[in-house]
């Protein structure tokens, strides 16, 4: 049996814990709003949650610290692996139920962000963890969010005691492909990814069912809809965009054919959701994370494209209806020949543009085979891949800003969900220009190429990729061009030492 050590210190093990946590991005507040109760402590409520991001766009609102940095897994890219010779600690239950609810009470933290290393056995790590969530619920009396990442290949049952007691619950997918997590995480597989992952997607759609609403969440609904009007018969509503069908021509991969057959034999229907026997059963209707399911790839630790990375995302959100597939840059800390070197940069732009266009493929009507394809692997560094994706069909704009439907609008770069509904809305008293465009909160920098309002441009402007591709990145011509000339002129300082001998007037 694993005995848990007893001669650290509290502060301590919170010094080892939360900073062998800090490489776990998947850590976000949103999406629950359960107000504060008599007699509870804490609340989750939206507007309760203060949300703060360090410099590189990590969210820092919640306690975020596992249980323990002891691991019986070896997983390359891991800091806490186990080969790794580095101080190591274990928090008990009720020493996580104390830091949660004196920093709740200190006002320091609005909630819980807990994962884990794997002690002794998946099962036996995800029993404590759902320990220390039952005690803070019920004995603690804290009402406020807690989202639990729990432990691949942990039994069905303990995954549901989890979903029952937290917000949010997710599992880390890691890597895009087969073939990079046998080699990078042996001791892990799809199946014991996928498996609890599809259990999660159940509990979830149960819950929902039992309440009176759609299986699948609201994003997923909205995104349905996009996808069917741009989709249905390869074209748009207006006859311009969309003059073949660019979902067709992804080739499932490896990866992506376990996470179906894996979905399909835990009884989770592969593009859609698992509906239960029974949806009329009141012991459904107690929640079951309401904030959902989410998922972590890492980003460069492996070389796979961003094909591969989007595929992957867009087969979790079909298949098990995930709320947010989290991508983070991979940071060299370990020196191993499958990794890449220490002096590695860490490829914080290209987890940017992975998460850019993660949002068109979950907000926008996007599929992965129209941003990317085996011939056009990764995203361009120097536009968001909206615009990448309008230069490559200038042929379907210019878009009329007082006659385009919803769909077309929602494409054009600039143009947001907020930016289309205003405008949908202010069509119907009169015709927009573009300084009520402008007041509606569109991007008109971006914008401005690929629409007209009442048949005119924002100036003369040719619909030319490579005019519009200079404007769009004029902002950082003088960037890139002193990278690459670079000049050693510096202003002149009276305490520097120019090298003049003594008595050199």
């Amino acid at each position: 049996m694993y005995e848990i050590s007893q001669d650290l210190s509290l502060d301590k093990k919170l010094e080892i814990l939360s900073d062998a946590a800090k490489y776990d991005v998947a850590c976000t507040s949103s999406g629950s709003d359960r107000r504060g109760q008599k007699g509870m402590l804490g609340n989750s409520c939206a507007a309760g949650i203060c949300h703060s991001f360090a410099a590189d766009g990590r969210c820092i609102s919640l306690l975020k610290i596992l249980m323990t940095n002891h691991c019986v897994y070896d997983c390359k890219y891991c800091k806490n692996r186990r080969s790794n010779d580095i101080e190591r600690a274990t928090f008990t239950p009720r020493e996580i139920c104390t830091l949660t609810t004196e920093f709740y009470k200190r006002n320091y933290i609005e909630g819980l962000f807990l994962s884990s290393g794997v002690i002794e056995s998946p099962d036996y790590t995800m029993e404590k963890m759902c320990e220390t969530l039952r005690l803070l619920r019920t004995e603690y009396r804290f009402n406020g969010y807690i989202h639990i990442k729990a432990i691949p290949g942990a039994s069905s049952e303990l995954i549901n005691s989890a979903g029952l007691l937290a917000d949010r619950i997710s599992i880390n997918m890691e890597l895009p492909t087969e073939e990079s997590l046998s080699v990078l995480a042996p001791n892990k597989s799809v199946k014991s990814i996928i498996t609890p992952m599809s259990a999660i997607t159940e509990g979830i759609a149960s819950h929902r069912l039992a309440i009176g609403k759609d299986a699948r969440m609201e994003r997923a609904v909205i995104n349905d809809r996009l996808s069917d009007t741009i989709f249905s018969d390869g074209r748009r509503q207006n006859g311009r965009i969309g003059a073949d069908n660019r979902t067709e021509g992804i080739k499932d991969g490896k990866i992506i054919e376990s996470i179906n057959s894996a979905i399909l034999s835990n009884n989770v229907k592969s593009g859609g959701i698992f509906l239960p026997a029974d949806p009329k059963d009141t012991s459904l209707k107690r929640p079951f994370a309401p904030a959902g399911q989410s998922t972590q790839m890492i980003i460069g630790a492996s070389g796979e494209s961003d094909f591969d990375i989007m595929s992957t995302a867009q087969t979790l959100y079909k298949g098990l209806d995930l709320k947010r597939v989290f991508y983070s840059a991979y940071i060299p800390i370990n020196d191993d020949s499958a990794l890449p070197s220490l002096e590695t940069p860490v490829p914080l732009l290209r987890e940017h543009r992975l998460y850019q266009a993660d949002f068109l493929l979950r907000y926008y009507g996007f599929k992965v085979g129209e941003l990317l394809s085996e011939e056009k692997p990764n995203f361009e560094v120097g536009v968001d891949p909206k615009c990448d994706w309008a230069l490559r069909h200038l042929e379907d704009f210019p878009v009329e800003i007082n006659k385009a439907s919803y769909d077309t609008l929602i494409r054009v770069p600039g143009i947001g969900p907020t930016s289309v509904k205003r405008i949908m809305s202010a069509r119907r008293y009169g015709h927009v220009n573009f300084a009520m465009l402008k007041k509606m909160g569109v991007v008109l920098k971006r914008a401005q190429f690929f629409i007209t309002c009442d048949g005119r441009m924002m100036g003369n402007i040719p619909i030319e990729e490579k005019f519009i591709l200079n404007r769009l990145t004029d902002v950082d011509r003088k960037t890139a061009y002193d990278i690459q000339n670079p000049d050693n002129s510096v202003q002149m300082n009276l305490f520097n030492d120019f090298g003049l001998s003594a008595g050199t007037a």
